[in-house]
């Protein structure tokens, strides 16, 4: 594409960036809207994100999605929504008369993964690995679709404990138990849920290996992706549909380009095609998606 004194800027900021598959898939749906713009990413170190804000903001970029391990220290320096404030994190902004405006779109993404699976979510019971910023998102989602157990499974009780507070506060709906993090709670859970979901850092590092074997039937979901697809969360899960975090990452895009953009409403499942045909992996397959082409 030529880029001109026209060319409105979008980006991510994070530390470390270089891996981040947003400026990829953002430029498609930039494409299927004829748009003349560019996303670039942005490594911002922890101490420069004041600074980084300000410079951005001044510079005129538009919007930015906002990465690990910003979403939550980013908060002090922007006006957050309500979604941001329950959950706790941000990352998505928009740049309007030098103030940042912060969005989480990071539930949609899940609660967008969810409903492709086609399970009858009302009232069901789901199965959740972590208890950290990720694991809040995906409380929100289960709330949103009318989820009414969640099990969470988590190395540190204490932080179990948090979260489960958390969820009383805002989601009096849903009731959450903590389930203790062995491998006979595992399996008793896996066979009550119908979807099970890892938001751990388990999987992040090649040479990582699942604690459990994930049983039952339904589905299971991994926040991490990997470009063949193949997470550890994914080897250790034996009857059950699998779905890495890919996905969640381009769902959770499209709705950041919508609210960059309004009246938009980026593709998500084309986007999925393309990007996975890029990476040379196999076609993901999720029922609601499809039925929606």
């Amino acid at each position: 594409m030529e880029i001109t004194g026209k060319t409105k800027v979008y980006g991510i900021m994070g530390c470390p960036i270089t891996h981040s598959l947003s400026p990829v898939f953002q430029a498609y749906f930039a494409r299927q809207y004829d748009l003349d713009l560019i996303y670039a990413p942005f490594r911002v170190e922890a101490e420069g994100i004041k600074v980084a804000l300000e410079g951005l903001a001044a510079s005129g970029v538009q919007g930015l999605n906002v990465t690990v391990p910003h979403k939550e220290s980013v908060l002090p320096y922007v006006h957050a929504d309500e979604d941001v404030r329950c959950i706790g994190a941000a990352n998505t902004l928009i740049q309007k008369s030098n103030i940042w405006y912060a969005f989480n779109t990071d539930w949609q993404g899940v609660a967008k993964v969810l409903q492709g699976t086609s399970l009858p979510l009302q009232g069901s019971s789901l199965l959740l690995f972590g208890a950290g910023g990720t694991a809040r998102a995906v409380l929100h989602a289960a709330h949103a679709q009318g989820i009414a157990h969640i099990m969470i499974c988590n190395r540190s009780s204490e932080r179990v404990g948090t979260l489960i507070a958390h969820a009383k506060k805002y989601y009096s709906s849903i009731s959450c138990t903590n389930i203790g993090w062995n491998q006979a709670n595992v399996t008793s859970a896996c066979g009550e849920a119908s979807i099970v979901i890892n938001t751990t850092s388990i999987g992040l590092a090649d040479d990582d290996t699942f604690p459990f074997d994930v049983s039952g039937n339904g589905w299971a979901m991994d926040a991490v992706y990997k470009p063949s697809g193949q997470t550890v969360f994914g080897k250790a899960v034996k009857k059950r549909r699998f779905v890495d975090g890919l996905p969640m990452l381009i769902a959770q895009g499209a709705a950041s380009f919508s609210i960059w953009h309004p009246g938009s409403n980026p593709d998500t499942l084309s986007a999925l095609t393309w990007m996975e045909e890029k990476l040379m992996r196999e076609t993901t397959r999720l029922p609601s998606w499809e039925d929606c082409t």
